[in-house]
């Protein structure tokens, strides 16, 4: 596993195959990364889906109100929720969606990410200043890229438990 330089902005994505290190941005998006945090403490990312995995692209998860796979789950109406926290305003910025970087998903209004999120499988320098970066996945990403594909996936993965490292004893 890599090094944690900073437990408090660092989050811990257990996967069947592993478990995922994701260094957060608070520097350049601090909202978004606030958002994360307090979602995984609160336990919502915990048994969430995949919903949207598409080969070569991105893996999405993150739809707490219709993705928990242990809380009347069905898969069709994954990914059409957030939280009932309100929508974040954009904090797009000049870093790269690079392959392991975290974005936020949103509908076509830039202010409306909320708890969804994708993981780039590759460079996606096409999505650069239009969604918001706010993390990157330093250790872990061959676990990512084992993500059962579809849209949705006839058998989706799920984020077992989603934690800040700073919580984990450890």
């Amino acid at each position: 596993m890599a090094e944690i330089k900073d437990p408090e902005n660092t989050i811990l994505m257990e996967l069947s195959s592993g478990t995922v290190v994701i260094e957060l941005m608070p520097d350049i998006a601090p909202g978004h990364s606030e958002r994360m945090k307090e979602l995984a403490r609160s336990g919502q990312y915990d048994n969430v889906c995949f919903h949207r995995v598409i080969e070569g692209f991105m893996a999405q998860t993150g739809d707490v109100a219709n993705g928990n796979m242990e809380n009347n789950f069905d898969l069709r109406r994954a990914g059409t929720g957030g939280s009932d926290l309100p929508n974040l305003k954009a904090e797009f910025s000049r870093i790269p969606h690079d392959r392991g970087t975290l974005g936020a998903a949103r509908s076509q209004m830039p202010d409306s990410a909320n708890s969804q999120f994708f993981i780039n499988f590759k460079d996606n320098h096409f999505l650069n200043g239009q969604y918001t970066v706010y993390g990157r996945v330093i250790s872990g990403m061959e676990h990512v890229d084992a993500i059962n594909r579809g849209e949705p996936p006839v058998n989706p993965d799920r984020m077992i438990s989603v934690k800040v490292a700073a919580d984990v004893d450890g």
